[in-house]
């Protein structure tokens, strides 16, 4: 892989910090707040926008583009690949249940159990809320939990995504009756006090199109988080290859 050098923070596309690029695809920490892609009530301030304006450099009559390979919620922050090619844009999705996902959520109050797995079928009604059921309706949506710290009031989990269905993680911890703190759709109760959604994506590690080598990133979760709860939270470093 050719590694690019790191770019100052002032040009870096908005809501998007790199982390890494190399000539197949860039990793980069998303901030909360911005939309992975265009949605029907904003088609222009979106990461995948910035992005493509990041690598046209400003040149209008550039075609340059970057491919979407998954996306985060617009209030999660957290690590997000992009793509440089339909080629690679293909292999990460064909290859993408071998991608290792770890995110941190902050939850109100204590888990009865400090580990388990979450399993149910989501589905989407008419309003875009997403709910369970153990009936087979929907899609199944599966997730891995264990509680890091506690504190009198929150609960800090490392979740491992073993299937990526929209909402999954908030809809998952509503149903264990702890939603993630500072979420206005599944947990609504603490929305005058707490502003921010405290769910991030902290790591992931996949194959590379071009090595065929496993490669593991890190982005390092907002500083609110600390002041929930005090942690010893995973810091980015360059990128590390694993067996």
């Amino acid at each position: 892989m050719q590694d690019f050098k790191k770019i100052p923070k002032k040009y870096q596309p908005k809501g998007y910090e790199i982390l890494y690029e190399d000539l197949d695809l860039f990793v980069g920490n998303k901030s909360a707040g911005f939309l992975t892609v265009a949605a029907l009530w904003n088609d222009k301030d979106t990461i995948h926008s910035a992005l493509n304006d990041f690598v046209r450099k400003g040149n209008a009559r550039s075609r340059k583009e970057v491919y979407v390979v998954h996306r985060l919620d617009q209030y999660t922050s957290g690590v997000l690949i992009f793509a440089k090619s339909e080629n690679v844009q293909y292999y990460l999705k064909e290859n993408w249940k071998s991608t290792v996902k770890h995110y941190y959520a902050i939850v109100h109050g204590k888990l009865a159990k400090k580990n388990g797995t979450i399993t149910s079928y989501l589905e989407e009604d008419e309003d875009y809320k997403v709910h369970s059921n153990q009936a087979g309706a929907g899609k199944l949506a599966e997730t891995e939990y264990q509680v890091l710290k506690e504190t009198q009031h929150f609960s800090l989990i490392k979740i491992n995504l073993l299937t990526g269905r929209k909402n999954q993680i908030r809809v998952h911890m509503a149903d264990l009756g702890h939603p993630v703190v500072g979420d206005p759709k599944y947990g609504t109760k603490d929305m005058k006090k707490h502003h921010q959604l405290a769910l991030h994506a902290s790591t992931i590690e996949f194959t590379h199109p071009h090595s065929k080598k496993r490669i593991k990133f890190t982005a390092a979760p907002p500083k609110f988080f600390v002041s929930l709860v005090d942690y010893e939270y995973a810091e980015p470093e360059d990128q590390e290859e694993t067996e």
